[in-house]
């Protein structure tokens, strides 16, 4: 079980913590109630470390990857082998562009609370084609990825079915379902709903077409300690494949080149600036950078990418995506 990078020791730490906190609840009912949030937390870092994971196996062996996948998905929310359709072979392609299915602009341009708070609902709907399309092709021409991905289901819901199984069997429905849902079932969705809530604002009003000016970046360092750095999403965007711990000096090298609107400091800034000022003085909201991602210039090629490069950025916590 060796690590590609010694800094992910800090990576098996989290991990860890999301088991303790997690099932703390199940010895100890009184303590769902305080845990909850700090679950919450644990289960939206594990939605990080996929990401991260995804892009950048955290372990040498294969077979490694795919069991950490696994664990991982048991906090997150979903089976983390739906990050390669969605994400690496999608997002990474278009970025917010047509053609992402996480596109920000689908029915609303406007940034405006209803739709970023709502986006996680009509993204989850999108993502579910490109989703649905990877593993038919898988079904079709990859036996192995489509038993991999069937074991990542079945575990997935085999999981969180025992854990509500064994919290009713121990304190009864009511007070069961309670503990399932405060240890694991809300902070997973918490996880999905944030995890798609940044993309949002990551990429609203950012200019797709451009080759700095893609996307939004929050520079505070307890954000990107808490996050292991996702809020540098400029530098990630430059380099999808690099591990989290290289993303500062990327963003460095290119934040003299970013238009400073896409660069902030304070998330919570930005928010309250956004979703609580801007309603009354829209001067202080975000505006269009460049030029729109529904807006192509007439120079644009086809396929126009900004990263997706090598076999490790198309691949999955060891899952290899080679039928597409």
């Amino acid at each position: 079980m060796k690590l590609r990078y010694a800094a992910d020791v800090r990576t098996l730490l989290w991990v860890a913590m999301m088991f303790i906190f997690a099932l703390t609840p199940y010895f100890n009912p009184a303590m769902s109630w305080w845990l909850w949030p700090v679950s919450c937390y644990f289960a939206l870092a594990a939605g990080v470390i996929a990401h991260n994971h995804n892009h950048t196996p955290t372990f040498t062996s294969r077979g490694v990857n795919q069991v950490f996948g696994i664990i991982l998905s048991l906090f997150y929310g979903y089976p983390t082998f739906a990050w390669v359709p969605t994400h690496n072979l999608n997002h990474h392609r278009y970025v917010n562009r047509a053609g992402d299915a996480t596109i920000t602009w689908r029915y609303n341009k406007n940034h405006t609370w209803p739709v970023a708070f709502t986006y996680f609902f009509v993204s989850s709907y999108w993502q579910s084609e490109p989703i649905q399309d990877y593993i038919k092709k898988a079904r079709a021409s990859n036996p192995k990825l489509f038993r991999q991905i069937v074991t990542q289901y079945a575990i997935w819901i085999g999981f969180h079915a025992t854990m509500i199984t064994i919290a009713v069997s121990l304190y009864g429905g009511w007070v069961g379902l309670r503990i399932w849902l405060l240890a694991f079932g809300i902070p997973a969705f918490f996880a999905l709903w944030t995890i798609m809530f940044f993309n949002y604002i990551q990429h609203i009003h950012a200019d797709p077409w451009s080759k700095t000016n893609h996307s939004r970046s929050w520079t505070s360092p307890l954000l990107n300690f808490m996050l292991f750095n996702n809020g540098l999403h400029a530098a990630h965007h430059e380099a999808g494949g690099a591990h989290w711990t290289k993303l500062p000096e990327i963003q460095a090298r290119l934040t003299p080149h970013i238009d400073p609107r896409l660069v902030h400091y304070s998330f919570w800034a930005f928010c309250f600036r956004q979703y609580i000022v801007a309603p009354f003085i829209p001067s202080v909201g975000t505006q269009q950078v460049g030029r729109a991602a529904y807006d192509p210039p007439s120079d644009a090629p086809p396929s126009f990418a900004t990263t997706i490069t090598g076999e490790v950025e198309a691949t999955e916590a060891g899952v290899n995506s080679a039928i597409i």
